[in-house]
């Protein structure tokens, strides 16, 4: 889980020159005025620099012989120059030519976060994700600060612009992950499986996604996996919730390589320091195993392949709410398994991309009404006679996608492709008054679908497309359209975006019901954004229908519907301020819907109509420390006690709003082994601290069956507390640290 934790951490390094050679010049375009911002470096060392405001670059070496000086700036082709180290100062002049048809183009941001484009520059990277204090390397925790996203601490997943968690879905190298986060138990949220070391470019897209992913009802997080490795690498990892290691072997004619990682976290050591609300009877125990292969196939191809295996299980007791005299015992025994292989290749101007992938996760799931002490009983009387039960639940997905590209004239391109999926779940269930009972279903799900960039002008773009879906469970098939497009006024850029989206309902409601039916969203988006290789400012307002919605009252059924509107604001600086780097987002959100068993149409428990995000970064050279601080806000969110008891049909026992979220959290990254020349080892220590004041949360409320307890939902500790040593061997990250922070 901490894979690779020291490689991401070190591009917030800064290469410091140690040498007897001094190398300096000035950087120009193909006009002869200087470019701002250049990176310098010499090809497999860790000296470099950047240009200044005139161009100019100076730096000192201890390579000598024949060197490749390499210059890399946004918005301009990379350039390559052999120079000759010896004694005596070298000057040496670059120019650059303009990249135009990707940095003069207007492109599409309507609803979507990209990062990972080196033409366009990003906004959260991998070393974002694990730098950002707070979100303890949770690729979906670092999301939660930008616009759109919900702070909710008591519910698993990514909850964006009024939607539920299940409508938000991930995709890896174009393969939907069937299982993203761990699975958990109630009123406790469960972290993302996948380390960011996995992935080299991430898009979130909050609304309006491309018409190449389907069946997601609000929002896509799209991850691409990292290519060859530079060098062959090891790792190693000591912390306060366990060990990893790991090794990526790349072939000598650099064309292959092949990578396994190990991991074990156990959280007993921590559960000592920060005690928990929950008597835990088995700590969270986790051990995973993953599998890589990466092969170049001619020119233009590569075949990746990426598994992943984890087994966890832990334990809890906390008092039963309908009697203080009992307790409820919950076990849970898990394995998930996920195996991804993608290969993309270049035909003169076709590009083929093929995925397949399989997933399996299987939950054991136990809950025991024990007394206090702790031995289990049994209780004939409602609503103890159903607390004890047993469940098995297994998901499974097969799928395959192919996509064929054709580029047209400039960044012009035309795609299409197909999918298939085959899902598969089984539940098994009894408990002191069922029998154990199976069900299950399967599904054949199919899917054509076909989009185009259309560049009319380099200031005017448009993306037109849409999806064919047909579901064998359902027996229906949906047209989904997707349109958008993007003007570019001066430094920033106007985007509109309008699409259909649709999303079979969540497993465990296609077991039931008769009237099975796609859930639908219709988005309506528009944006205004400027971003350079220092600021990033987007303003984003959206209108969001629902229709189809579950119904679980009177009968399961797709009647329900809703809406959501808002507006995000989103603005990051690296330039004001030296050698900081801050984020700062809003969001405003309206939204109701009438969906599962509401009794009418309601603010849902986990939209929160005010949100906010600090986010900032800063390395001192000088003592090794990068210091990093987050500040998350909220406004109340609602909450409610829906019941039936007494009345024949539900109603609202009890509601209001709980008090507003905020928390601060640090992180400190020390790096011992910085400014030693030709070091080919490196050793990051890591202390970070959630909720530094240990400010109360507040998720909402349970009560009891008859309405007459109500009891607070909390996280299981007020704060958490992180330290690890992280030791990488072998590794190369030049470029990526100067491109970084010099």
């Amino acid at each position: 889980m901490l894979r690779l934790l020291t490689f991401s951490l070190l591009l917030l390094l800064s290469s410091q020159s140690w040498g007897q050679v001094r190398i300096s010049g000035r950087v120009l375009n193909k006009k002869k005025k200087p470019v701002v911002g250049a990176s310098l470096t010499i090809k497999d060392s860790y000296d470099g620099a950047t240009s200044d405001s005139t161009g100019q670059f100076s730096f000192t070496t201890t390579e000598k012989g024949k060197v490749i000086l390499e210059a890399t700036a946004v918005g301009y082709k990379d350039f390559d120059v052999y120079v000759t180290l010896g004694t005596v100062p070298v000057h040496q002049d670059v120019v650059l030519a303009d990249n135009v048809s990707e940095m003069s183009a207007v492109i599409i941001t309507a609803g979507s976060f990209a990062a990972g484009d080196k033409q366009r520059g990003t906004v959260l990277s991998s070393t974002d994700i694990y730098t950002t204090a707070g979100a303890a390397a949770d690729i979906t925790s670092a999301i939660k600060t930008l616009p759109g996203a919900q702070q909710v601490g008591n519910q698993t997943g990514l909850f964006v612009r009024g939607g539920t968690a299940e409508e938000t879905k991930v995709f890896i190298d174009g393969s939907l992950v069937n299982n993203y986060f761990y699975t958990g138990t109630q009123d406790i949220a469960s972290r993302g499986r996948f380390s960011p070391s996995l992935f080299q470019g991430t898009v979130f897209s909050s609304g309006g996604y491309s018409a190449l992913y389907g069946q997601a009802l609000s929002s896509a997080l799209i991850l691409e996996s990292t290519d060859l490795p530079d060098k062959s690498t090891g790792s190693l990892g000591v912390s306060s919730v366990g060990l990893n290691a790991g090794y990526d072997q790349l072939a000598k004619n650099k064309r292959s390589s092949v990578g396994i990682d190990y991991s074990y976290v156990n959280l007993w050591p921590s559960f000592q320091v920060i005690k928990q609300t929950p008597d835990y009877f088995q700590v969270p125990v986790v051990q995973t195993v993953e599998g890589n292969f990466r092969i170049k196939t001619g020119k233009d191809g590569l075949l990746k392949f990426y598994a992943y295996y984890s087994g966890n299980q832990f334990g809890l007791r906390r008092p039963d709410i309908d009697s203080p005299a009992l307790k409820n015992a919950f076990s849970l025994q898990n394995g998930d398994f996920f195996g991804n292989l993608s290969w993309k290749q270049k035909f003169g101007k076709w590009r083929l991309t093929l995925t397949g992938s399989y997933s399996n996760n299987l939950d054991k799931i136990q809950n025991v009404l024990e007394n206090a002490e702790n031995a289990q009983v049994k209780v004939s009387e409602y609503p103890y006679d159903g607390k004890s039960l047993w469940a098995h639940n297994l998901a499974e997905l097969g799928q395959g996608k192919g996509i064929l590209e054709y580029k047209l004239h400039g960044l012009s391109a035309i795609r299409v492709g197909g999918e298939y999926q085959y899902g598969y779940y089984q539940s098994k269930f009894y408990n002191d008054t069922i029998p154990q009972v199976t069900n299950g279903w399967k599904d054949s799900y199919t899917a054509a679908f076909a989009e185009a960039d259309i560049y009319i002008t380099p200031l005017l773009a448009l993306k037109l497309g849409g999806r064919a879906e047909y579901s064998s469970l359902l027996a229906k098939t949906d047209l989904a359209p997707r349109l958008s497009a993007a003007y570019k006024i001066g430094p920033g850029q106007v985007s509109l975006a309008y699409g259909v989206f649709y999303q079979k309902p969540d497993n465990n409601f296609l077991l039931f019901g008769a009237d099975k039916d796609y859930q639908k969203a219709t988005h309506y988006i528009a944006n205004y954004q400027i971003m350079n290789l220092d600021h990033t400012f987007r303003l984003e307002g959206f209108y969001k229908k629902y229709n189809n919605l579950t119904k679980t009252y009177p009968d399961t059924v797709g009647t329900g519907y809703g809406y959501a509107k808002g507006v995000e604001v989103f603005w990051r600086d690296k330039k004001s301020f030296k050698g900081i780097d801050y984020w700062v987002s809003y969001s405003y959100l309206d939204t109701k819907r009438d969906y599962l068993n509401f009794p009418y149409e309601m603010e849902p428990n986990f939209a929160a109509r005010h949100t906010a995000s600090l986010v900032v970064k800063k390395f001192v050279q000088k003592w090794k420390t990068g210091f990093n601080v987050s500040y998350s806000f909220a406004t109340g969110r609602p909450y409610y006690n829906i019941s039936d008891y007494g009345k024949p049909d539900y109603y609202i026992a009890d509601q209001g709003r709980t008090i507003p979220y905020n928390n601060v959290s640090l992180s400190f990254n020390y790096i011992p082994t910085l400014s030693k020349p030709n070091s080919r080892h490196f050793t990051v220590w890591v202390l970070s601290v959630n909720n530094v004041f240990n400010i109360q949360e507040v998720d909402g409320y349970n009560y009891s069956f008859n309405n007459q307890v109500k009891q607070v939902i909390e996280p299981p500790a007020g704060r958490f507390i992180f330290l690890g040593c992280f030791i990488s061997f072998g590794t190369d990250r030049t470029q990526d640290a100067i491109n970084n922070n010099l």
